[in-house]
């Protein structure tokens, strides 16, 4: 479709000058969009005078009023034209620049000259000069030093110190206060993943988990996994770990000071890389597309999922529901039927696959989830009503999310670590 008026009228040249009053002179459409590049143009540039007499007030559809592209505020309206979109989306990112009226439109897309610290176009640029679109949350700080992804992000409760894990087989230390590294310990292989738990940080790596008692400072290394550890959780006072070939068990004994093998748990037949607990259940996802229910008690499998059609990346566990996502691009939400099964009951579709679910609530109580794909950005969405509250961009794919206190939350990809923070609500009167 030409939105200039077809290809037959390109030879027809409209008088400018305002000399031809008789003539429906068309104000250029690339024009008020702020991104014509012919030159000279056979449309306007300029909205047209308004012609007096009995002529002018007469239109093609022989109406009174004469044919408007735009309402009064110089928007189109919804009822004529919806934007590229084609949707009724009061949301979008269309605006008005300058006294000259051009209209710029802000594409979903970081700006690489604004994060050099050299683009001229200021507020006209096309691109985005933030790590994010959405209202209600803001970013404080970018802390780096990690030579490679970050796998983890670890704030233990009561503690003043926030740990990072990453591909460069180091763990970090961060004074919670300064944002200063405290210290770094190589580890001697790649971070799959890393958990905290009362007083204990727990990190996977090949063939084991290091354990740190961060009050003792004592350290333990669990033997068992073969291969990369991908995924830990606690559960009824033990630590599962899911591996290349399945899930371990250790429990510490407090007589011993050691943690010992208590458990592994067989049925995947590929490796199991997201873990969740909850209802006195264990949910194990896995490479080979499936999300199995364990029993916290007796360690039995008590049913497969096999709804998602590729890896299952992220789980987790809100009200009464399970919610799963995978690189299949959707997230699936579970909810228990009489029998107690699981079953879907919503499906939301994303266009990338997702990488790793985290949920917390705003400053006003609210439930939101992030949802981390892997188009380089984390969204943002109400519960339960998939609502986008908004994005957060990275430079690269973000695996690590980590809720904090106060309304804070940190994400991680290859170039460190951002720290964000929810807005108070504003009081009403």
């Amino acid at each position: 479709m030409d939105l200039d008026g077809g290809a037959g009228n390109n030879k027809r040249v409209f008088n400018r000058l305002g000399t031809d009053s008789s003539k429906n002179q068309k104000v250029c459409f690339h024009w008020r969009a702020g991104k014509c590049t012919r030159f000279p143009c056979s449309f306007l540039h300029s909205e047209p005078s308004q012609p007096s007499g009995s002529a002018a007030s007469s239109t093609a559809n022989g109406s009174g009023a004469p044919k408007r592209f735009a309402d009064d505020s110089g928007f189109s309206s919804s009822a004529q034209r919806r934007g590229p979109n084609f949707k009724n989306n009061h949301n979008n990112s269309w605006g008005r620049m300058g006294a000259n009226n051009k209209v710029v439109r802000k594409t979903e897309k970081v700006c690489n000259y604004w994060v050099q610290g050299n683009c001229t176009f200021g507020d006209k640029c096309r691109f985005l000069h933030s790590w994010s679109l959405g209202e209600g949350f803001s970013m404080l700080n970018h802390l780096d030093g990690h030579q490679k992804l970050l796998s983890g992000i670890v704030l233990p409760a009561g503690m003043d110190k926030l740990f990072t894990g990453s591909k460069d087989e180091t763990l970090r230390a961060w004074d919670a206060n300064s944002g200063q590294c405290t210290g770094v310990i190589n580890l001697g292989g790649e971070v799959g993943c890393m958990i905290s738990e009362g007083l204990w940080l727990f990190v996977g790596i090949p063939n084991a988990v290091k354990a740190w008692n961060t009050q003792t400072n004592q350290e333990f290394n669990l033997s068992g996994p073969a291969g990369q550890v991908y995924a830990m959780i606690v559960g009824n006072g033990l630590l599962f770990a899911g591996t290349q070939e399945g899930i371990l068990a250790w429990k510490f004994n407090a007589v011993t000071n050691s943690f010992e093998p208590a458990a592994s748990l067989k049925g995947h037949t590929l490796p199991v890389v997201s873990l969740m607990v909850g209802a006195n259940r264990l949910y194990s996802g896995s490479m080979d597309h499936s999300i199995k229910v364990w029993s916290l008690e007796t360690l039995q499998c008590l049913q497969t999922l096999t709804e998602h059609t590729n890896v299952v990346m992220s789980l987790l566990c809100w009200d009464q529901f399970l919610l799963s996502c995978s690189l299949d691009q959707t997230i699936k939400v579970w909810v228990a039927t009489e029998n107690g099964n699981l079953e879907v009951t919503y499906t939301h579709n994303e266009e990338h696959g997702l990488l790793n679910l985290c949920g917390m609530h705003d400053l006003e109580s609210k439930p939101v989830l992030l949802c981390a794909c892997n188009d380089n950005y984390v969204r943002l969405y109400d519960l339960p009503s998939f609502s986008e509250r908004g994005k957060i961009f990275a430079k690269q794919e973000i695996r690590a999310i980590e809720v904090g206190p106060s309304g804070l939350f940190f994400t991680g990809d290859g170039t460190g670590f951002k720290v964000w923070k929810w807005a108070e609500p504003v009081a009403t009167t």
